[in-house]
């Protein structure tokens, strides 16, 4: 089997699109109700969250804040499953409850240098 990394990327600052605290409790309980799913497989591998503030940095040293500095859709997490090949790693990540958030996308790549 071979790893894949599932990327989650959600608009982390309009102000208006962030869940109430009892919202985000909620949320989390959908998000780890489905890694359980993947662990009870025994194809997760590790993962985590992101802190929204970051810094960009460009060719000629210039360094902006970041991530988000053009975009609001913005890497919250990811984690890092088993599958057998990238239809399967897609049909798990399908399952992410963070789809079910306008605007939100869950990317999902083979991570090379297993062979």
């Amino acid at each position: 089997m071979d790893e894949y990394i599932v990327l989650m990327r959600l608009d982390l600052i309009t102000k208006e699109k962030q869940p109430t605290p009892d919202q985000l409790k909620v949320y989390m309980e959908y998000y780890q109700d489905w890694v359980n799913g993947i662990i009870a497989q025994d194809k997760f591998v590790g993962g985590t969250g992101l802190d929204p503030k970051g810094k960009v940095i460009r060719p000629g040293g210039v360094i902006t804040d970041g991530p988000f500095a053009e975009i609001k859709e913005s890497l919250a997490g990811f984690i890092i499953i088993r599958a057998a090949s990238l239809e399967e790693a897609v049909e798990m990540a399908k399952g992410n409850p963070i789809l079910n958030g306008e605007g939100n996308s869950v990317e999902v790549r083979r991570i090379n240098g297993q062979h």
